[in-house]
């Protein structure tokens, strides 16, 4: 069954993720200066913690379904920071991997 607070601690953790990357980006790549470096880091210090409070406690588990929400993330992130524009392919496939979200965490398990 899925797990409002679980889904929620994902949308948070993709934002400290995905968000402390492109922060780093724009500080190094774009040349917008350190601090955004020093903010990103302190932003991907933040995903660190936040995957910690999932109600799941296999760590394996929960990284691997959150790499599926990385990777939606990721596009969406693009479409709203950047003007990115995906293609049916990259929808698709950030589709599968949410699929596969649903599946390595709220799949019914015995036991």
């Amino acid at each position: 069954m899925i797990e409002p607070r679980s889904v929620l601690l994902f949308v948070l953790a993709a934002i400290a993720e995905i968000g402390g990357a492109w922060l780093i980006w724009q500080g190094v790549r774009e040349g917008r200066g350190a601090f955004l470096v020093v903010l990103g880091g302190a932003a991907l210090v933040a995903y660190g913690f936040v995957v910690t409070l999932q109600p799941e406690s296999n760590f394996g588990r929960v990284l691997a379904a959150y790499g599926g929400v990385f990777v939606a993330g990721s596009l969406a992130w693009g479409v709203v920071a950047d003007g990115f524009r995906p293609d049916r392919y990259d929808l698709v496939g950030a589709a599968i991997c949410l699929l596969g979200v649903g599946i390595i965490m709220y799949a019914p398990r015995g036991g």
